[in-house]
């Protein structure tokens, strides 16, 4: 959802696929051999991978429009960073065990 969220943020036109779970598209595995998994933004025929750094290079390519998703300050964009990942490694790892999402 990260991605999506910033790509709107920005008013950033895109097209949406839908990954079917349990299996992964030819275009999936192309897109991210290492991790093989969502999500990926296409962007320039190029893949990006991975939710937050897919949100930063968002927030990079497309500075002009919309706010930033990031502060400005250096420490504070590095706690920003801290809790995203954070979140990634502590809170959605629970929620997954509990099969919450």
């Amino acid at each position: 959802m990260r991605p999506r969220i910033a790509l709107n943020l920005k008013s950033v036109p895109y097209e949406f696929l839908q990954e079917t779970f349990g299996s992964k598209s030819e275009l999936l595995l192309k897109s991210n051999p290492v991790h093989k998994k969502i999500p990926v933004l296409l962007h320039a025929d190029k893949p990006v991978c991975e939710s937050n750094i897919i949100v930063e290079y968002v927030d990079e390519t497309w500075s002009a429009s919309g706010p930033s998703m990031l502060p400005s300050n250096p420490y504070d964009r590095a706690i920003a960073r801290f809790w995203a990942t954070y979140i990634d490694e502590k809170v959605m790892l629970v929620l997954c065990y509990l099969n919450i999402i």
